[in-house]
């Protein structure tokens, strides 16, 4: 895929950057989080964009959220779906909020024995040493 068309398809989700050299997709959502928003993020994520050869890697941070409308039932049908992914991959989630941290934890516990191995951390820091990536590259854009 080329450079271009990645970049077409990044901006169409709101705070969301590739880093090739670090295979990590990050997104940094904004406001608030609904079942819509999280599906286009998943859509993304399970693109033939990152269906490579190569361990992909991807960081969440709920830092910039106001408001969660998740549905408990849509986390468990998004846990199901990505159950079904073959290809390895690492996801971290950053949560600074006991809500965001908790629905965070809820996906590490669904995601448990799938080939995406997904971890929740309430240090930017932390998230960025499971990662192997610098913490700067965590980081959301001001």
């Amino acid at each position: 895929m080329s450079a271009q068309l990645l970049a077409d398809i990044l901006a169409t989700i709101s705070h969301t950057r590739f880093h090739a050299e670090a295979r990590l997709l990050t997104w940094h959502p904004r406001g608030l989080l609904d079942d819509a928003l999280a599906d286009e993020v998943v859509d993304l994520a399970e693109s033939e964009t990152f269906s490579e050869a190569d361990p992909f890697r991807c960081f969440t941070d709920f830092s910039g959220l106001t408001e969660i409308r998740l549905k408990i039932g849509h986390v468990f049908r998004i846990a199901e779906q990505r159950h079904g992914a073959h290809e390895p991959m690492k996801s971290a989630f950053f949560a600074d909020t006991v809500v965001g941290f908790g629905i965070a934890h809820l996906y590490v516990e669904l995601m448990k024995g799938a080939f995406i191995e997904v971890r929740a951390f309430r240090e930017r820091s932390a998230a960025a040493e499971w990662l192997g990536v610098p913490v700067e590259i965590l980081q959301p854009e001001l």
